[in-house]
């Protein structure tokens, strides 16, 4: 059984991370009973927290936003300062844990009395993050809006325009944020499709709750959902090559981002990569610095055979051309 303080800590963090809480779910989650979560939601007032509820068999409990600043005693430009801070690591990464960021972020933006979060929304319009070279900037708080619809437990409307600039609208189940280190992908169920899908974070437009409850079950693994989604994208041509290595060191050789992987054996992986054009498909292949066989299309092998033979004319040449310096280098010294 744990303590009241640690229950009640426990119960301000449920509170903290949906819109709204039945008095069951709530008794559920801290294994307790209805009347003890009464009860701990009547310290809770006691001691400054605004818990509102809504009467009736389907009302619920909720943390009203800026009511309280997290037990963590902080001062008001102490509170500001760690926001900020959160932000920038949330957008630059450099804590490597984003998710870990976004979500105390999100958690201390919450509960901050509604003086502080003014200021905080001054900062996000008035800081610019710089972007990555080659890469489009991602709105100031677009994150922590996609953050909060994956806390939220609501289904939400979603206006995203895809790579041919064509924008649409879906209603989506939000569930993850994915970092590949280079671009941000929301992860969500696409509702009229009942499909998982991922969604570029810097081609969202909006997202608004709808109000309608979601309970996830069963959801994907999103880190791998977004690394086949990567390696499937709508190139034009893609190449299926053979790999004499296991599957791990062919995840290691080509990154799930890049193509895609199955065992062919226990020391063999077929994978599948794709590319602009079979010449750009056979310089990476080449890259590899790999032995490989491509197993399809025909004109991919062609551009690899072409090229090898081109790189092995090259040398030879050049190694021609170094024997006949050194003969006729020796001649002169003889004929000196």
């Amino acid at each position: 059984m744990i303590t009241t303080s640690a229950r009640l800590l426990r119960l301000v963090s449920l509170l903290s991370t949906r819109p709204s809480w039945t008095c069951g779910e709530l008794a559920e989650r801290l294994t307790v009973t209805e009347r003890t979560v009464r009860r701990d939601i009547a310290r809770l007032r006691e001691l400054g927290y605004g818990v509102e509820s809504d009467p009736g068999p389907w009302g619920g409990y909720r943390l009203r936003a800026g009511s309280r600043v997290p037990p963590l005693i902080l001062d008001e430009e102490e509170a500001l300062a760690v926001a900020v801070g959160l932000r920038e690591a949330a957008l630059s990464g450099v804590l490597g844990g984003d998710q870990a960021a976004l979500s105390a972020l999100l958690k201390l933006r919450q509960v901050l009395p509604p003086r502080i979060a003014e200021r905080l929304g001054e900062l996000d319009t008035a800081l610019v993050h710089t972007p990555r070279t080659g890469e489009p900037p991602l709105a100031p708080g677009q994150l922590l809006e996609l953050a909060a619809a994956c806390r939220g437990g609501e289904r939400s409307r979603l206006t995203y325009r895809d790579r041919q600039g064509k924008a649409t609208v879906r209603d989506v189940d939000p569930y993850r944020l994915v970092s590949t280190g280079r671009h941000w992908y929301f992860v969500a169920r696409d509702v009229a499709r009942d499909q998982w899908r991922t969604f570029r974070a810097d081609r969202v437009g909006r997202i608004r709750p709808t109000g309608h409850p979601v309970d996830i079950t069963d959801p994907p693994d999103p880190a791998l959902l977004v690394a086949d989604s990567l390696g499937r994208a709508s190139y034009p041509l893609h190449v299926t090559i053979r790999l004499p290595l296991p599957l791990d060191r062919a995840r290691e050789l080509i990154p799930p981002t890049v193509g895609t992987h199955r065992p062919d054996g226990p020391d063999a992986t077929v994978a599948e990569i794709g590319g602009p054009d079979a010449d750009g498909l056979a310089r990476y292949l080449l890259g590899l610095a790999t032995p490989l066989r491509v197993l399809a299309p025909d004109e991919v092998r062609d551009a690899l055979l072409r090229r090898t033979r081109e790189l092995l004319e090259a040398n030879e040449a050049s190694r021609a051309n170094e024997a006949n310096e050194s003969s006729e280098g020796g001649r002169a010294v003889a004929t000196g």
